[in-house]
């Protein structure tokens, strides 16, 4: 039987054509007049020999954004994040791209998106748009859209000036002597997280077979839920002045897990190391909590900012902080390039003897005072 190719009326008064798609599926469409359904026949028989001839690519198949949302869970199974996706997509994607085709979700749609999470903080709206620019790109991938559309992320402020951290030798001194009265194992945690660094779950999860005393390097490749934050391996280097630190440790703690709770297991984020015996070391320390705060300011995790901020105050090379840190971006890094005017004290003088002194302009300083009228 010969196929159609013209339009054909219907009962209801509108008109219908028939075509073969690139894959020889038959398709079909209705038009309200004959002119356009004429129009629309010439223009899918003329993409899908563009497409047959290999002059345009094949359009995306037939997918909604609950079939991405179906599928995510497997490009996420052994991500830190999975847990953190479920929830956003349940929470913030669904609700507005439940049912919506892949190839409707456009620019437009997705400025009217963010512009709908206005309410949100900008960390995590960014960590919504993030989520969202992901599950596309995977699309995109897969075939199931042939552009990803252009999602504009917010700004998150860099770390502010006054970001918390120990700010002083003097007061990472007295921190540590005051965790060391507190507690040996306590004092050992925190002496780690000031001297390397690394994230709390890190610690949490490294045992000594990941510590090379002889080498001076402790390989950071698993945190509290498996992998690391940027799901890679890193290496940290001891510091000699954690060296002695650790090699005491070693002898005193057989366990595989190098800080161990009570029951030789390894810590949970929630633990009392992290947060209340935290807090009563700076009690101890003499740090005052601010009023009317049952906490002080500084958390677990601004021993991480200690450690970066004085290796930068001290010289250290930029790259090598953020490859120690595991940074994604040198960007997160060089928020502790500013830190603190005695930074910059070694450049003052950088530049002496350039400028000419004469005419009134340059050497001594000499001030005036008006003079008092009798």
């Amino acid at each position: 039987m010969a196929r159609q190719a013209r339009p054909i009326k219907l009962k209801s008064g509108n008109y219908q054509v028939k075509w073969d798609d690139h894959t020889g599926k038959r398709r079909s469409a209705t038009f309200p007049t004959h002119n356009l359904a004429r129009a629309g026949l010439a223009k899918r028989q003329a993409d899908t020999a563009a497409v047959r001839s290999g002059l345009a690519a094949a359009p995306p198949p037939r997918k909604t954004f609950d079939d991405l949302a179906a599928a995510w869970p497997t490009v996420t199974a052994d991500k830190r994040s999975a847990k953190f996706d479920a929830s956003r997509l349940r929470v913030h994607l669904m609700p507005t791209f439940k049912g919506v085709a892949l190839t409707d979700i456009n620019d437009e749609r997705i400025i009217a998106f963010s512009a709908a999470l206005r309410a949100l903080s900008p960390q995590t709206k960014k960590h919504v748009l993030v989520l969202l620019s992901a599950m596309l790109k995977h699309a995109h991938r897969i075939g199931w859209i042939h552009r990803v559309p252009l999602i504009d992320m917010p700004r998150i402020g860099g770390m502010d000036r006054n970001f918390c951290y120990l700010r002083t030798f003097d007061e990472v001194r007295r921190f540590l002597a005051a965790a060391l009265e507190d507690d040996e194992k306590c004092y050992v945690l925190y002496a780690t997280a000031v001297l390397t660094g690394m994230r709390q779950g890190e610690l949490a999860a490294l045992t000594w077979d990941r510590v090379d005393l002889d080498r001076q390097l402790i390989t950071v490749d698993r945190s509290f839920t498996g992998p690391t934050k940027s799901g890679k391996v890193r290496w940290v280097p001891i510091v000699d002045e954690l060296l002695p630190v650790l090699r005491q440790w070693r002898l005193k703690c057989p366990l595989p897990i190098v800080f161990p709770n009570q029951k030789g297991e390894m810590h949970h984020p929630k633990d009392r190391v992290f947060a209340e015996q935290f807090h009563r070391v700076l009690d101890r320390a003499g740090f005052e909590r601010p009023k009317g705060r049952q906490r002080h300011y500084v958390r677990f995790h601004d021993l991480r900012h200690t450690f970066a901020s004085h290796f930068a105050m001290r010289g250290g090379d930029m790259f090598r902080l953020q490859k120690i840190l595991g940074h994604g971006s040198i960007d997160q890094t060089m928020r502790y390039a500013h830190l603190t005017p005695e930074a910059f004290a070694a450049d003052r003088g950088r530049f002496s003897g350039m400028v000419p002194v004469g005419n009134g302009l340059g050497g001594e300083v000499v001030e005036l005072r008006r003079k008092q009228r009798g």
